[in-house]
């Protein structure tokens, strides 16, 4: 039975290369992550960002939200129109993710459960909405119930 860092080290190099940007001779990127991709790495983060912050790790909480954060920037530089979206990417991201997000920084910086708990819903809410208004209303996002990460601590280590 092969190692479990053997597997790792099998398995890892190949699915980060989808994620990885190619820069050509003038600093443009030659290859770029999919859409599929840059959503899945979110929907990582979405299910991280809930764990941080049911365990009250705020660190780490705003940590996944500047990772998501990023991923939205992500979606906005590699593809700003989407052939199955009725309006271009690079202004219903935006306009759909700006208040949620600050929302959530807004819980976090206070360190209160009750108001990220309150503060995810209106962002996973708004991931939903954006799913229908760019006709993706098939995937939906929920609050995570169990958590995927049996290999992560969300609490602080005493």
């Amino acid at each position: 039975m092969a190692s479990a860092r053997a597997i790792v080290g099998t398995i890892l190099p190949i699915l980060l290369v989808p994620l990885i940007s190619f820069a050509g001779p003038d600093d443009e990127p030659t290859a770029a992550p999919g859409l599929g991709e840059i959503m899945s790495a979110n929907q990582m983060r979405h299910a991280k960002l809930w764990f941080a912050g049911q365990a009250g790790n705020w660190k780490l909480a705003a940590y996944e939200v500047d990772e998501l954060e990023e991923g939205f920037d992500d979606v906005i530089r590699f593809h700003p129109t989407h052939k199955d979206a009725p309006a271009p990417l690079s202004e219903l991201v935006p306009a759909m993710m700006t208040g949620p997000i600050g929302q959530l920084r807004s819980a976090i910086a206070a360190k209160d459960g009750a108001r990220f708990e309150q503060a995810f819903d209106v962002l996973t809410d708004a991931c939903n909405a954006c799913h229908q208004e760019t006709h993706f209303g098939f995937n939906v996002v929920i609050r995570p119930t169990t958590n995927p990460y049996s290999n992560q601590r969300f609490d602080l280590p005493q």
